[in-house]
This record gives structure tokens, sequence and C-alpha cells, in this order.
């Protein structure tokens, strides 16, 4: 398993209220919700290699 880098994050509470409404809606804790949301606009600039499988998402190929 990959390590994550861990770091502090200031938001206003109206931000963290819709994220974690939002998170909530997904099954998903802020955190998760905050790091899938960076992952998709990562991917989306072209950042970072689009993948087929992440663990957030079923794979296809494995069911």
């Amino acid at each position: 398993m990959s390590q994550k880098k861990s770091f502090v994050i200031r938001i206003d509470n109206d931000t963290y209220k819709a994220l974690e409404k939002w998170a909530a809606d997904e099954f998903r804790s802020v955190n998760g919700q905050i790091e899938y949301l960076l992952f998709q606009q990562l991917q989306d600039a072209g950042r970072v290699k689009k993948k087929d499988s992440r663990p957030d998402k079923p794979n296809p190929k494995n069911q």
C-alpha cells in the first residue's frame, strides 16, 4: 500500500459543511472526498495519468 502524505488544510466553515454533505451523499469521509476531488482535477488537467481502476471505484474486470 502506498503511503499518504499528511497535511493541515484551513477552509471556511461553509465550504467544510458543503464538503461534509457531499461526502456523506457519496458515502465517503470528508478527507476521502477532498482526495477524490483533487485526484479528478489532476487527471482532468493532465497532471497525472488517467487510471481505469482506483480504490474508490469498482473495477468491472475484477467482478
